[in-house]
C-alpha cells in the first residue's frame, strides 16, 4: 500500500512542477522551487538513489504533473501466461513499458510485446487499470497508472530483446520470481481470472 512519507514527497512535487509551469511572479517561482528541492530531499532520505539523478528526474518533467502510464500485455497459450525475465532486475514480468507519445495504449502493448517477446499480437481489451498506490509495488517516484490488456498471438517466435534476458510461458500456480516493480503476483494471478471467466468486467481502481 502507499507510504504516507511517498505519498507526500509525490504531492509536493506535483505542486511545484505545476506551479513552475503556469507561475509568473519571480517570488512564486523561488518557492515553487524550494518545494521541488524539498521532495528530493524527503525521496533521498528513503530511496536509494542519488539526490542528482533524483533532481534531474523530477527537473525533466515539466508542465500539469498527471501520473504516468504503464502497459501491459497479456497473452495466454494452451492456458499459460506470457512473461518476460527483465534484465534490468532478473525477474519476470508481462511484456510492456512506458506509453509513447503519438501512439494509442494498444498500439503501445503491441509494440512492447513484439520488442521484448518476439511475438505478434493483436489486442483484443481492457482488462484492468491499476493505481500503484493502492498495490504492493516498492516505492516509486512517479504516481502510475498500469493497463493491463489481453491480446491474441497472431505470428512470431520467442526471441528476446534489448531489454529481456528469457521469454516464457507459465501456469498459474509455476509463477517465477515476479518484477514487483512492474506487476505483483496478485495482478497475475488476477489475469488467469480473465481466462476462466471471459465475460468478466473489467477492473478499474
Amino acid at each position: 500500500m502507499q507510504l504516507k512519507w511517498l505519498e507526500w514527497a509525490k504531492q509536493i512535487q506535483a505542486i511545484s512542477q505545476t506551479g513552475l509551469a503556469y507561475s509568473k511572479d519571480v517570488y512564486d517561482l523561488e518557492r515553487f522551487e524550494q518545494l521541488r528541492s524539498l521532495s528530493v530531499e524527503i525521496m533521498n532520505e528513503y530511496v536509494d538513489v542519488e539526490s542528482e539523478q533524483l533532481r534531474t528526474l523530477f527537473a525533466s518533467e515539466t508542465g500539469y504533473a498527471t501520473p504516468k502510464v504503464d502497459v501491459r500485455g497479456v497473452v495466454f497459450q494452451d492456458n499459460q501466461i506470457l512473461l518476460v525475465r527483465e534484465r534490468i532486475d532478473g525477474a519476470w514480468a508481462l511484456p510492456g513499458g512506458w506509453a509513447d507519445i503519438g501512439l494509442s495504449p494498444k498500439e503501445v502493448v503491441v509494440k512492447e510485446i513484439r520488442e521484448e517477446s518476439g511475438y505478434l499480437t493483436e489486442a483484443v481489451r481492457l482488462l484492468g487499470v491499476y493505481d500503484t498506490k493502492f498495490h504492493d509495488h516498492p516505492p516509486s517516484a512517479f504516481h502510475v497508472y498500469k493497463f493491463f490488456i489481453l491480446c491474441k498471438i497472431v505470428g512470431g517466435a520467442a526471441i528476446t530483446g534489448v531489454e529481456t534476458l528469457e521469454v516464457a510461458f507459465f501456469n498459474e500456480d509455476e509463477l517465477p520470481a515476479l518484477s514487483t516493480e512492474r506487476n505483483t503476483e496478485k495482478q497475475v494471478r488476477e489475469m488467469f481470472t480473465y481466462l476462466k471467466n471471459v465475460d468478466k468486467e473489467g477492473f478499474c481502481d
